[in-house]
C-alpha cells in the first residue's frame, strides 16, 4: 500500500504541523500508532497532507500553507478537514490516505472528491500520537477510491491500544465484532434482507436537489438487491449541530492552550519582544500571531461556553443533546450498543424492528466553487451547515462511510451517500458501501 497520512498524526520522519504556523517545524519524536501500524504492514510512506488548521473548517481552505484543490472537479474545494488527504486519493497519488474526522472531516472531503471515506467507530483506531482538535469527538479514519483497499487498511490499523487511553478494550471490540459477523452470515454475499432506515430528519431544507438525486439512486440500489426500506426518526438531529460546535470548541480551548510559543512551535519576533516583560502579554501576542482567524474564533466561543454563567446553559444543554442523539441511534439499530452493557454481561437479543444500517446524503450539495467560499468572509454559518447532515454520527460515535456517488450535471461536481451503523459494525456498513458503489458502477 502506498499512504498518505493527515499532517495530524505525528510522524517521526516529517515535521507535523496540523496546518498551523503554531507548530511549524515541529518534529514528532515518535510516530503515531496508525502510521507505525501501517509501516509494520510494509506500506510505503507518500508523504504528509494539508489540512484546515488544527482540523478546523469543512473547506480545506483554513490552512497555513493555503488552500487545497479539488483534483475531481476543477474549480471547486475539496472539503474539510482532510482536504488534502482526499484530494491525494482522488488525483491518484496513494492507494489510501489517513485523515481524522470530528465533526465530518472524512466523509465531507470524501463527498467532494467522489471517493469513499470512512470514520471508523469511536476507539477503534489508536488516536495515540493524534494532535487533538476535540478528544471526545477525535476519530481517526480512512479515505480510498475502493471499499476493498479500506477493508484492507482498516485490518491493520484497527488494534487495541496501550497508549491510547480511549482504545476500545479487546472484549467489547470482539463482543460488537461477533454481532456484525453473525448478520453478515445471515445476509451471504448480499444485502438480501438488510433492514436500511431512511431518517427523515437527513433532508433538512438546506438539502439541495442535486443531493437528493444520488441518495435516490443508492436507495434504489440496495431495493433492487433485495434490501428493505423503512422510514425511521431521529427527533434530536436538529439541535446535534449546535451541541457539536459548542462541545468541539470548548475542547478546543482547552487542548490549544499549549500552544504558547514557549514549548512548542512557532515563536516569532512579536513575541520575543515581550519576554522580559509580561507573559500573558507575550503568550497573546504570540498565539495572535500563530492561530488563524478560524482557530482564534472557536477558541474565543469555547472559552465563553466553558465561563461560569455559560456553563449550565450552553455545555451542559450541549452534552444533554449528545446523549440524546445517541440514544436516538440506539433505539433505531436493530443491534444494541455493546457499549451500554457491563462487558461481561449478556447482551439482549436483536429488536426485530429496528434496522441494520441508516442511509442519507453526504452532504447538503456538490463541492461550492473556491471562489465562491474565497468570497463568504463574514458568512461562517454557510460553511458551518455544511457539517449538519456529519456531525450526528459523531455525536454518538457510530460508524459512518461516505459512497461516492457522480453528480447528475457535467463539472456539477458529486454528492455521496453515507451508510452509519451500530458501534462497531464497520465490517457490515463497509459491505453495504461496496454493494451501493458496485451497483451503481454497474
Amino acid at each position: 500500500l502506498c499512504v498518505a497520512v493527515k499532517d495530524n498524526l505525528c510522524s517521526y520522519w516529517l515535521p507535523t504541523t496540523a496546518g498551523s504556523l503554531a507548530l511549524s517545524n515541529f518534529h514528532s519524536p515518535y510516530n503515531s500508532t496508525p502510521l507505525r501500524l501501517l509501516l509494520r504492514a510494509h506500506a510505503h510512506l507518500l508523504g504528509k497532507t494539508n489540512m484546515d488548521e488544527f482540523g478546523m473548517g469543512s473547506f480545506g481552505v483554513h490552512s497555513a500553507s493555503g488552500p487545497v484543490q479539488n483534483p475531481r472537479w476543477e474549480g471547486r474545494v475539496a472539503g474539510g478537514s482532510s482536504s488534502g488527504s482526499a484530494a491525494a486519493v482522488a488525483g491518484g497519488l496513494c492507494d489510501v490516505a489517513l485523515g481524522t474526522d470530528t465533526g465530518g472531516s472524512i466523509r465531507l472531503p470524501a463527498s467532494y472528491c467522489s471517493i469513499y471515506g470512512l470514520k471508523p467507530s469511536s476507539g477503534l483506531i489508536s488516536r495515540h500520537g493524534l494532535i487533538s482538535y476535540a478528544d471526545s469527538l477525535d476519530t481517526v479514519g480512512l479515505l480510498a477510491r475502493s471499499v476493498r483497499v479500506l477493508q484492507r487498511t482498516f485490518g491493520i490499523v484497527n488494534e487495541w491500544d496501550e497508549k491510547d487511553p480511549t482504545s476500545a478494550p479487546k472484549e467489547v471490540r470482539e463482543a460488537a465484532a461477533q454481532q456484525a459477523r453473525e448478520r453478515l452470515q445471515e445476509l451471504g454475499q448480499g444485502v438480501t434482507g438488510l433492514r436500511v432506515g431512511v431518517p427523515a430528519e437527513f433532508c433538512p431544507s438546506e438539502l439541495s436537489a442535486s443531493a437528493l438525486a444520488p441518495l435516490r439512486t443508492a436507495l434504489r440500489a440496495l431495493r433492487a438487491q433485495g434490501a428493505h426500506l423503512i422510514p425511521v426518526r431521529l427527533p434530536s438531529t436538529p439541535y446535534a449541530l449546535s451541541a457539536y460546535y459548542v462541545l468541539a470548541s470548548a475542547e478546543a480551548s482547552s487542548n490549544l492552550a499549549r500552544y504558547d510559543g514557549v514549548r512548542y512551535g512557532f515563536r516569532g519576533a512579536v513575541a520575543r519582544e515581550e519576554e522580559r516583560g509580561d507573559t500573558a502579554r507575550m503568550y497573546a501576542r504570540m498565539r495572535t500571531a500563530a492561530l488563524g482567524g478560524e482557530v482564534r474564533k472557536r477558541l474565543l466561543l469555547g472559552t465563553y461556553a466553558l465561563t461560569a454563567d455559560a456553563f449550565d446553559n450552553y455545555f451542559l444543554q450541549a452534552q444533554r443533546v449528545r446523549k440524546l442523539v445517541k440514544n436516538d441511534f440506539d433505539t433505531v439499530f436493530r443491534a444494541p450498543n455493546v457499549l451500554s452493557f457491563p462487558p461481561s454481561a449478556a447482551l439482549p437479543g436483536p429488536n426485530e424492528q429496528g434496522v441494520d444500517v441508516l442511509l442519507h446524503a453526504s452532504a447538503i450539495g456538490p463541492a461550492p466553487r473556491m471562489e465562491d467560499v474565497q468570497k463568504q468572509a463574514g458568512r461562517e454559518l454557510d460553511a458551518y451547515v455544511q457539517d449538519v447532515l456529519s456531525v450526528p454520527a459523531s455525536l454518538a460515535g457510530v460508524p459512518a462511510l461516505s459512497v461516492p456517488v457522480s453528480g447528475e450535471g457535467e463539472g456539477e461536481g458529486s454528492v455521496g451517500v453515507s451508510v452509519v451503523g451500530q458501534w462497531g459494525w464497520d465490517e457490515l456498513v463497509m459491505r453495504v458501501g461496496e454493494v451501493i458503489g458496485d451497483k451503481i458502477d454497474d
